[in-house]
């Protein structure tokens, strides 16, 4: 069986009882700082450092989508030419703000510019506005996009499930991709339901080689108790199928 492992930054993990079974390897974040959003260079060092003993394979709970820069840490990880499949509502395309610093709206830049073994990413999810934002034009085909608007269309669905990639893929899943009878996160969300995500999913699964795959997208911002309840359990139902998927198919 392949590793699971979470990667506590806000406790929000912490409630989820899939979670909490000896099987699964739980590293403590709670204490790097310069990490949300943004993350500087001793809290990457540290980060790094953290999941050193482990390799790409399996499944990463990365907590918040403020997190989702350590997708890129992962997928360094990896030695042989892969595809990156990511689902977000976002790019994650931005040019870096600060000095190169990483974050999350950048990662995705970052991965293409620098891994010299990404041969393509395929991006599921995002609005078609960000897209259009977007400056592709130094990686022509290395670059896919399926917007959120296009999947309503069943010829979209039809020509993503012909899609195959020449080399073993991994997958980003960040929750901000399903729509709020879905999931609840602390970023503007999507309009797939989580069982459209599953479906896509399975696609993939069915057709291609996985490396791992990481889910982000926890609800962390502060809310009252009934809120922050009603949200986490339609979190700790996504985790729950998203976790059982994966597991089905990649084991």
């Amino acid at each position: 069986m392949k590793p699971v492992i979470v990667m506590n930054f806000t406790h929000v993990y912490e409630q989820e009882n899939i979670l909490r079974n000896k099987q699964i390897i739980w590293i403590d974040c709670t204490k790097i700082y310069g990490a949300s959003c943004f993350c500087d260079a001793d809290a990457q060092k540290k980060l790094a450092c953290k999941i050193s003993p482990y390799g790409p394979d399996g499944i990463h709970f990365i907590d918040s989508g403020n997190y989702h820069y350590l997708t890129k840490l992962w997928v360094d990880k990896i030695k042989k030419p892969f595809s990156l499949v990511v689902f977000d509502h976002h790019t994650d395309m931005q040019p870096s703000l600060f000095d190169n610093l990483l974050s999350c709206g950048c990662w995705v830049r970052e991965v293409l510019d620098a891994n010299p073994y990404i041969r393509k990413v395929c991006l599921i999810g995002a609005s078609e506005q960000l897209i259009k934002a977007t400056d592709t034009t130094l990686y022509g085909d290395r670059l896919i996009f399926y917007s959120d608007r296009s999947l309503t269309h069943e010829e979209t669905w039809k020509r993503f499930a012909q899609k195959h990639f020449n080399e073993p893929v991994y997958i980003s899943v960040d929750k901000d991709v399903l729509n709020k009878s879905s999931a609840v996160t602390n970023w503007d969300q999507g309009s797939l339901s989580l069982e459209e995500l599953e479906l896509l999913l399975f696609v993939i699964f069915k057709n291609q080689e996985i490396i791992g795959v990481d889910i982000c997208g926890e609800c962390s911002y502060t809310l009252n108790l009934f809120e922050l309840e009603e949200y986490n359990n339609l979190n700790f139902r996504a985790n729950t199928e998203l976790l059982h998927l994966i597991r089905k198919y990649t084991d």
